[in-house]
């Protein structure tokens, strides 16, 4: 706090007593240290009843990268709450996906970050409609409801008592140009220096599926599945935030779709952190120098990713990409007039004929065991699923071994603690730096999973986006 670090942003908040404000540790403001509280999350400086502050927009900063990476019942937890979970399900459903009673949840947020289920929930709404207000025409009541807001009246009390303003005073503010074209929400996405973000942006590039995504000029597109239609994101590096244009079916899906772009890019990462780490390797040190906050890019949709990872097994990426690309055309469906189209659905992979895939007819039944295992809800690719089981019910399928358990474990599920030692690219980069990997090299955790997108680009270089 004395310091001003942003990398501390979204840590801790700081709530100043005299004046009901809480903060950002980097605010330019300079309370008494007297009058100072700390909180662990934004939800639960809004449940002892501060306010945002307007200067430093504290609401607004990177998540937490230790929610975003603990795969403990609350680390799960937050990380569904992030995906909308709350707004569509409820409180029951968030315990349900996570296997717990609703008391044994709330009790553990609570704990954990200062703030139950709900209070998390509604300081995500309110963000959510302070983006829409400050960058959409929609009508106050349609952001309301597109916020997940239950009712006006809830929504404007909760604008006040968050923001000490009201919906049209937020509007009021809206910065010159903001807005973009209709139908659209033009967003900026914080995060934690250092990031490569045309690094990010080149890796999903280059193995960007025909139909689904495309890169062109730097600026990376895709469409997803939200939970009420499709969603079209368009991605490119900004000025220490990601640049995202959002167009929605259904903007009550913003929430959802910007959770997920976040985990696609690994925003919430702490760089600091794990670079720290890996930096006290003397082996390990020149390449994290080299390439300072290193990535480790997520998913969009884990189903997605898993089907990509089996057909792209000892086949080129461009050769995975074409094979994608039919799959996509043959069982996917048509979004936004034809432009663009969503990937296969579980059950539309589960229906299809093993032999009508253009895969071997080994891995068709692999896909087509995968597709029937997600579909009728036995596994969860997402990020509020156990580690442990989502791995165990991988290695479960015919043709799923350690290397895609533990690449889906690293990409789908987020753990940053994946170190791909069956992988022949990072054994022959552990080679070249005399690093022995039987071991575990349990001193790199719980960073695992970066030093391995360090050793691939230890042997491709310039080219490490290619490796899948």
């Amino acid at each position: 706090m004395q310091s001003k670090d942003p990398r501390f942003d979204g840590w801790f908040f700081i709530a100043v007593r005299t004046t009901g404000i809480y903060c950002r540790p980097s605010c330019p403001a300079t309370p008494r240290q007297r009058n100072v509280s700390f909180f662990p999350s934004a939800a639960a400086a809004q449940r002892a009843g501060y306010r945002a502050c307007k200067r430093c927009r504290p609401d607004a900063s990177p998540g937490s990268p230790e929610w975003n990476h603990r795969g403990d019942l609350a680390g799960r937890a937050l990380r569904l709450i992030s995906d909308g979970v709350i707004d569509r399900e409820g409180v029951p459903g968030l315990a349900t996906r996570l296997g717990y009673s609703e008391r044994q949840v709330h009790r553990t947020l609570v704990a954990e970050v200062g703030a139950g289920p709900l209070a998390l929930a509604r300081a995500q709404r309110a963000q959510a409609a302070r983006v829409l207000l400050e960058t959409t025409d929609l009508p106050v009541t349609d952001v309301a409801f597109a916020a997940g807001f239950a009712s006006v009246r809830q929504f404007n009390d909760t604008v006040q008592a968050v923001f000490a303003t009201t919906p049209s005073g937020l509007r009021a503010s809206r910065r010159p140009g903001a807005g973009g074209e209709a139908g659209t929400v033009t967003l900026r996405l914080p995060y934690r220096q250092p990031m490569d973000v045309r690094g990010v942006l080149d890796y999903l590039g280059a193995h960007a599926v025909p139909g689904v995504e495309a890169y062109v000029d730097g600026t990376f597109t895709r469409v997803l599945r939200a939970p009420s239609g499709p969603a079209l994101v368009q991605l490119a590096a900004g000025e220490s935030a990601v640049l995202c244009t959002v167009r929605l079916a259904d903007n009550r899906d913003l929430v959802a779709v910007v959770a997920r772009v976040r985990r696609l890019l690994d925003l919430d990462a702490d760089p600091v952190a794990a670079d720290a780490v890996l930096l006290a390797d003397a082996r390990l040190a020149p390449l994290v120098r080299k390439r300072p906050g290193l990535r480790s890019p997520g998913t969009v949709d884990g189903f997605e990713t898993a089907v990509g990872t089996i057909v792209g097994q000892q086949v080129s990426v461009a050769g995975a990409r074409t094979v994608l690309g039919r799959i996509v055309s043959e069982h996917g469906e048509p979004a936004f007039a034809g432009e663009w189209w969503l990937f296969p659905a579980p059950d539309a992979l589960a229906a299809a004929d093993p032999a009508s895939l253009p895969v071997p007819r080994a891995r068709g039944r692999c896909l087509q065991a995968l597709a029937a295992t997600v579909a009728a809800g036995e596994l969860e690719l997402d990020p509020g699923a156990d580690r442990d089981d989502v791995r165990a019910r991988l290695l479960a399928l015919p043709g799923i071994g350690p290397w895609t358990a533990d690449y889906l474990r690293m990409r789908a599920i987020a753990d940053p603690d994946v170190l791909l030692d069956s992988d022949l690219v990072v054994r022959r980069a552990a080679t070249d730096l005399d690093i022995d990997l039987a071991s575990g090299v349990p001193e790199w955790a719980p960073w695992r999973s970066y030093a391995t997108h360090h050793l691939w680009a230890h042997l491709y270089g310039d080219l490490w986006s290619v490796k899948p």
